[in-house]
């Protein structure tokens, strides 16, 4: 199994970057702790501040991998075409932001990715990723339940 974990702008500076809002842990923390939790799942990192580099990997990844969670960053409110791509694409993908962006600026409340991802998550900090990633998971877990 293999999740695609890709990060937009100003992500590669977690744990120096406003670590009241952010949080002091950096990605290679929660890379390790993440292949502890998950030995048997395959994680593949990527980060970029050029938006057309996470739609490449969007691409590259959203037809072959079980599973992308997917930080846009402030692409997400302003990108139209990683919106596109998420929509484009068969792999399921879980929108993550570390803060709780409803609880910040206005135009941090509108996403252009959310209505085209499987789940969104915000305001848990690195957590969100495990909770990401175990949702992603468990859907190939369990059997499909239906309402």
């Amino acid at each position: 199994m293999t999740i695609l974990i890709l990060n937009g702008p100003n992500l590669n500076l977690t744990g120096r970057r406003e670590p009241e809002v952010y949080g002091l842990r950096t990605f290679e923390e929660l890379l390790n702790t993440l292949r502890r939790l998950f030995p048997k799942v395959e994680f593949v990192y990527f980060q970029s501040n050029i938006e057309g580099e996470l739609i490449d990997k969007l691409h590259e990844y959203g037809f072959s991998a079980q599973g992308i969670i997917l930080n846009a960053g402030a692409y997400t409110h302003t990108s139209i075409a990683i919106g596109d791509a998420v929509k484009a694409i068969e792999t399921p993908v879980v929108e993550v932001h570390l803060s709780n962006v409803f609880a910040r600026e206005e135009f941090r409340h509108h996403s252009f990715i959310s209505p085209n991802a499987r789940a969104y998550l915000c305001g848990f900090g690195l957590y969100g990723y495990i909770l990401a990633a175990e949702s992603l998971i468990k859907r190939f877990q369990l059997p499909e339940i239906t309402v």
